[in-house]
């Protein structure tokens, strides 16, 4: 999977996914970046990889952009890039994670970034999200669209360091993991600091009073949260949120179709439109 000398030309071309993969649809949709906030959101509720953010990531409390911007932009690289440019985004990541350890105060327990199970949980956290907003706003009609992405983001799980076997691989098997983890889920401080800091991040005073990026983001952080599941959103105890599933539903499509009116160079990331650029000229050469 990872080595270089298996893969053909074309299959570089086309990266681990390829335009004709159900991941290519669901991470091309407006709806990703609510997905991925969602998942943010829920990946906090694990108290030692929240604990893992808070002490290795400090400056995501004052100044949050740069690490959001840096984990759009290797998830966009791992599923539009090359597969060169995939492994090396993936080697970059798995370089930071190997040298970073801590030790989880509630607990006690002495941990890596890169373990396993927290990656694991991280995955199923990502993979969840993105599928559950991509099946609310209609970019994926039904259960075989939804078990061929789950199966598809298997192998993003095992790059970025997941033990394969221990990966879901059907939308079933994806909720099955989540219903097991909850157990061992708590809001811990860090977790509702970070909560609150995707609801409500800093930006300067001219981008809050003289642009529309304090109301665009509060749409997108709203849709998040209501779409989380409905044991998240109680843990979170924040019912001024608590947005019916039907009118997040309804939100959730009513924002997806006014991005789709936007034209692609406007919605899509530089990276994405890249993907699609590189594979129609690879195909037409």
């Amino acid at each position: 999977m990872t080595s270089r000398r298996d893969w053909t030309p074309e299959e570089d071309l086309l990266g681990f996914f390829g335009p004709d993969s159900v991941t290519w649809r669901v991470h091309a949709d407006p709806v990703f970046s609510v997905g991925g906030l969602r998942a943010l959101l829920l990946q906090a509720l694990h108290p030692v990889a929240m604990d893992g953010v808070a002490t290795f990531s400090a400056g995501f409390r004052t100044d949050p952009w740069p690490r959001l911007a840096r984990t759009a932009a290797y998830v966009d690289t791992l599923t539009f890039g090359s597969r060169r440019e995939a492994m090396r985004a993936v080697r970059r990541v798995r370089g930071l994670h190997r040298r970073l350890v801590g030790v989880e105060p509630r607990g006690g327990r002495a941990y890596r970034v890169d373990d396993p199970d927290l990656l694991l949980w991280v995955h199923c956290c990502e993979v969840d999200s993105l599928l559950d907003v991509a099946r609310r706003a209609g970019v994926l009609a039904g259960d075989v669209d939804a078990d061929r992405y789950v199966a598809e983001q298997v192998i993003a799980a095992v790059l970025v360091g997941c033990t394969e076997d221990d990966v879901p691989r059907t939308a079933a098997e994806l909720a099955a993991y989540l219903e097991g983890m909850r157990p061992s889920l708590v809001v811990t401080p860090a977790a509702r600091n970070a909560c609150r800091l995707v609801l409500v991040p800093p930006m300067p005073a001219w981008v809050r009073f003289l642009t529309p990026a304090q109301p665009a983001w509060g749409t997108l952080a709203v849709l998040a949260f209501a779409t989380l599941p409905g044991w998240a959103r109680r843990m979170y105890a924040m019912p001024g949120l608590a947005l019916t599933d039907v009118a997040a539903t309804a939100g959730l499509r009513a924002f997806r179709q006014a991005i789709l009116a936007l034209p692609h160079r406007a919605r899509r990331s530089p990276i994405v439109r890249a993907g699609y650029e590189r594979v129609a000229a690879g195909l037409s050469a």
